[in-house]
């Protein structure tokens, strides 16, 4: 068959797969995303069906769809919102790398992988996924809650902290000197540093300059402007969704509530692309022999992010669901933690076994993270309604 109807072809029954499975997902009153990721290993490697002629587009509108995830998210807040955040959540950013870093290095140790791997899966287990966090945010319209700046600022201080940590990874496996490694982060704080400057003393300049009444004229603007910029920070040994953020914290007032009507349709359907594409780049058959230790992880660090996320909450005044709301939100893992595994595999250095471990971990995390979001709320009123029942059938009459 031709190469571009076989794309043709495979990307259509795939969207349309996904409009049925946005649809169930309605019905049932959960996040799309746990099924669009099923549905990804449906049609994936090792899948019931596999596709072969669309995973060059599937690539690329995947990384796109993070781009405006993030890019979104930025636009619901200002840069002075961003600073006073990070300055308030910091202790919680270490204390979110101690509590979730540790385990993963901890098995890397005990699985007799080295030094290397316990940086990898330290890595792995560390990074929440920006792009889950804020789908799920917007799909439970919990975007004017109270937590969801704790949530945001530990999510942003996670990706700053990748900036320092993948140009150090990337010279551990690469064999690099000291001096280069030590270069190459610094310029990747530079850049965000000059970004954020940026942002605080010309924001309204950048929003002129992509504003426009015609909306495709303000649609191309963004989108391209959007793209542009992560390039360049990606180009910068900066997470490509950082510098997407950024320029959504640099449109504020009007142009940012047009920006957000005018992309919304556009998030939705690349968004839904990552996560399928997540899907399809797993095998199946890889998951079962490392699914137990997948468990583990899974369950101490659902417990870590919780922690630092109520720990956050409550130094924000937050009452308790929104405590637990934010812990939640920051359980999934996703898109950074496989970039991390893919480096350290195809480096060599570490062996074939951390990336089937790595998958299975995210997937768990993947889905347990939507769900946990959804469900956290009416299990912690429930739990706050039941002492009140008990003293009132023991009180005396």
């Amino acid at each position: 068959m031709d190469p571009l109807a076989l794309t043709l072809i495979e990307l259509g029954a795939v969207v349309f797969c996904l409009g049925l499975l946005a649809r169930l997902a309605g019905r049932i009153g959960m996040s799309p995303i746990p099924l669009y990721l099923l549905g990804g290993l449906f049609f994936g490697a090792g899948g019931l069906v596999k596709l072969e002629g669309m995973h060059e587009f599937a690539h690329l509108s995947s990384e796109i769809g993070v781009i405006l995830l993030l890019l979104m998210l930025g636009l619901e807040y200002t840069a002075i919102e961003l600073v006073t955040g990070l300055r308030r959540s910091w202790q919680a950013g270490i204390l979110d790398f101690v509590l979730n870093f540790l385990p993963g290095a901890g098995l890397a140790v005990l699985l007799h992988w080295g030094v290397v791997g316990a940086m990898v899966m330290g890595g792995v287990t560390y990074i929440s996924s920006s792009g889950i966090a804020a789908k799920v945010i917007t799909d439970l319209g919990r975007i004017g809650n109270r937590e969801t700046p704790v949530v945001l600022a530990i999510l942003v201080f996670e990706d700053l902290a990748m900036a320092i940590y993948l140009p150090v990874l990337t010279a551990t496996l690469t064999g690099i000197s000291f001096l280069v490694g030590l270069q190459t982060v610094g310029i990747a704080l530079a850049v965000v540093t000059v970004v954020l400057v940026v942002a605080l003393r010309h924001g309204h300049r950048v929003s002129k300059a992509v504003h426009s009444e015609n909306s495709e004229v303000f649609l191309l603007n963004l989108l391209g402007a959007a793209l542009l910029v992560a390039g360049l920070a990606a180009a910068m040994q900066v997470s490509a969704a950082v510098g997407a953020f950024m320029l959504g914290i640099a449109i504020s007032g009007a142009t940012a509530h047009s920006a957000t009507r005018i992309l919304e349709p556009l998030r939705d359907l690349f968004a839904a692309i990552f996560f399928v594409v997540f899907g399809l780049n797993t095998d199946p058959a890889t998951i079962p022999p490392v699914l137990g230790w997948a468990l583990v992880l899974a369950v101490i660090t659902a417990a870590t992010k919780m922690l630092t996320g109520i720990w956050a909450a409550k130094r924000a005044g937050i009452a308790l669901p929104g405590r637990f709301r934010a812990g939640a939100a920051l359980i999934a893992r996703g898109e950074f933690s496989i970039v991390i595994a893919g480096l350290a595999v195809a480096s060599g250095v570490v062996p074939d076994e951390l990336a089937a471990l790595a998958t299975a971990y995210v997937l768990i995390m993947a889905v347990l993270g939507p769900l946990a979001s959804r469900y956290v709320e009416p299990i912690v009123k429930m739990m706050r309604r039941r002492p009140a029942k008990t003293q009132a059938a023991t009180r005396p009459i």
